[in-house]
C-alpha cells in the first residue's frame, strides 16, 4: 500500500468530449436475443422465496425487447458533459458537471455493483445547479462522477490486481493531475464506498471530506467490548450473510464462471442484477416503481452492451485475493444512513474503523440511495459541506 502523501506516478492523457452511440446492430443482437429466451421451469405463486420472481423478469424482459427505447435514454445521458481519458493505462468514462454557482466545491461520486454512472445521473443537476431545485446558488458542487475500471463506458482490465486501493490511485490521479482539483468531497456506496476509504488512506491531504450512506465493514471478530447494539448488528449481519451472501461468495472466487452466461443472455443478466435492486431497496414489493423501469433497463443495458459483467464481478476476486476491502478512515465523515440496506448498523460499530463527525439515520430509503432519493442524498450534502 502507498504511504500517505507518495507523490503519484501514473501516466495519463488529456480529457477528450465523449459521447454515447451503441450501433444498431449490438441493440438488434440484444432483442433478438430477449425474444428466444429460455425459461426455465417454476414453482407457481412461489414469488422471490427461490430467487428472482419469474413473473416479474418476464414482464420486465418483454418490455425491454418491445417497448423500451434505448435512443431516448441514451439521448438523456448525452445531455451530461462526458468525457474519456487512459490513466495508467486503463480507459476512464467520467461526468463532469460544472457547478452553477461561485467557488462550487468539486464532489467525487462513486457507485458501486451492480450499478452504474446512472445511479448518479439524476442528482448530479441538482448538486451542480441547486437554484433551479429551490436551493442555493452558493452551495453548488462541481460534480466528477467516473465509471469504475471495468465498468460501464470505462476500459476493463486487461491484467490481474485491478483491486479498490489500484482503483484509489487512478480516480485519485483523475481527480488532482487530469482534472486539476487540490482538494475534493468524495461520496460513495458499495465498492464505490471502497475506493474513497483507499483515497483517504493513500493521499488524505486531497480529501475535505468524506460522505457515506452505509458501511462496507466485515465482521471478521467479534470485539471483545462490544455494546448491545453491536452485538445485535453482528447477528443481523450473520443471518443476512448465510441468506444471501451465495453471489458475493461466487464473484469473489468463480467469476468467471458465472460470467459466461450472464454476458450471453441478457434475460440471464437481468435475473442476476435485478434481484439485488429488489432485495435491497425499502420498498421491495414495488421495487421497479421505486428505480424506475427505464432507468433499471438502462443501467441493464449499459451493462450488456459494454459487455462489463465479467469484468465488475471480477472486482470482488481482486480484492479478495489482495484482501482490500476495508481500512481504518481518519478523514472526517459524514454519515447518512437508509432505512433499509443489507442490515443496519450502530453508530458506535462504524467508529471503530470511519471517522465519524455526522450521523443523520433515515427511515426511508436503500442501498442505491441516490437513485431512490436523490433530493434527500443532495440536501444532506450541501448541510454538511456548506454550512
Amino acid at each position: 500500500m502507498p504511504p500517505a502523501n507518495q507523490t503519484k506516478t501514473l501516466t495519463f492523457t488529456a480529457p477528450h468530449p465523449f459521447q454515447i452511440s451503441i450501433e444498431q446492430k449490438v441493440l438488434d443482437n440484444l432483442f433478438s436475443r430477449l425474444k428466444e429466451t429460455r425459461w426455465p421451469d417454476r414453482i407457481e405463486g412461489s414469488g422471490w422465496s427461490y430467487g428472482t420472481d419469474d413473473v416479474v423478469l418476464r414482464e420486465l424482459v418483454e418490455y425491454w425487447g418491445n417497448g423500451f427505447d434505448w435512443r431516448e435514454q441514451e439521448r438523456a445521458l448525452n445531455e451530461l458533459p462526458q468525457f474519456m481519458t487512459t490513466i495508467d493505462g486503463v480507459e476512464i468514462h467520467f461526468i463532469h458537471l460544472r457547478g452553477q454557482g461561485p467557488a462550487a466545491k468539486p464532489l467525487l461520486m462513486l457507485h458501486g455493483w451492480p450499478s452504474s454512472f446512472v445511479q448518479m445521473t439524476e442528482i448530479a443537476p441538482m448538486l451542480s445547479n441547486p437554484a433551479a431545485y429551490g436551493g442555493q446558488s452558493d452551495q453548488a458542487f462541481d460534480v466528477i462522477i467516473p465509471c469504475l475500471p471495468g465498468y460501464g463506458f470505462s476500459g476493463r482490465p486487461q491484467e490481474a490486481g485491478m483491486d479498490i486501493a489500484r482503483m484509489a490511485s487512478i480516480l485519485s490521479t483523475l481527480m488532482t493531475e487530469v482534472l486539476g482539483y487540490e482538494r475534493y468531497i468524495g461520496r460513495g456506496s458499495d465498492m464505490g464506498q471502497g475506493v474513497l476509504m483507499h483515497i483517504a488512506e493513500q493521499h488524505p491531504e486531497e480529501l475535505i471530506g468524506l460522505h457515506f450512506s452505509g458501511t462496507n465493514l466485515i465482521v471478521s471478530e467479534v470485539p471483545e467490548d462490544s455494546s448491545a447494539a453491536e452485538k445485535e448488528f453482528i447477528a443481523n449481519a450473520a443471518a443476512w450473510m448465510q441468506s444471501e451472501w451465495a453471489y458475493a461468495l461466487l464473484q469473489a472466487t468463480k467469476p468467471q464462471t458465472v460470467a459466461v452466461p450472464l454476458n450471453d443472455s441478457p434475460a440471464g443478466l437481468a435475473s442476476w442484477i435485478l434481484e439485488k435492486f429488489h432485495g435491497w431497496t425499502d420498498r421491495p414489493e414495488d421495487f421497479v416503481a421505486r428505480y424506475g423501469r427505464d432507468r433499471l433497463l438502462t443501467n441493464l443495458t449499459i451493462y450488456w452492451v459494454t459487455e462489463t459483467i465479467a469484468s465488475s464481478m471480477r472486482l470482488y476476486a481482486e480484492c479478495t485475493r489482495s484482501q482490500t476491502f476495508s481500512v481504518d478512515v481518519k478523514i472526517p465523515t459524514s454519515m447518512l444512513l437508509a432505512g433499509q440496506d443489507m442490515f443496519l448498523m450502530p453508530r458506535e460499530w462504524a467508529e471503530r474503523s470511519i471517522n465519524i463527525v455526522r450521523w443523520n439515520q433515515l427511515d426511508c430509503g436503500g442501498h442505491f440511495l441516490e437513485w431512490e432519493e436523490p433530493t434527500i442524498v443532495a440536501s444532506d450534502l450541501r448541510e454538511a459541506y456548506y454550512n
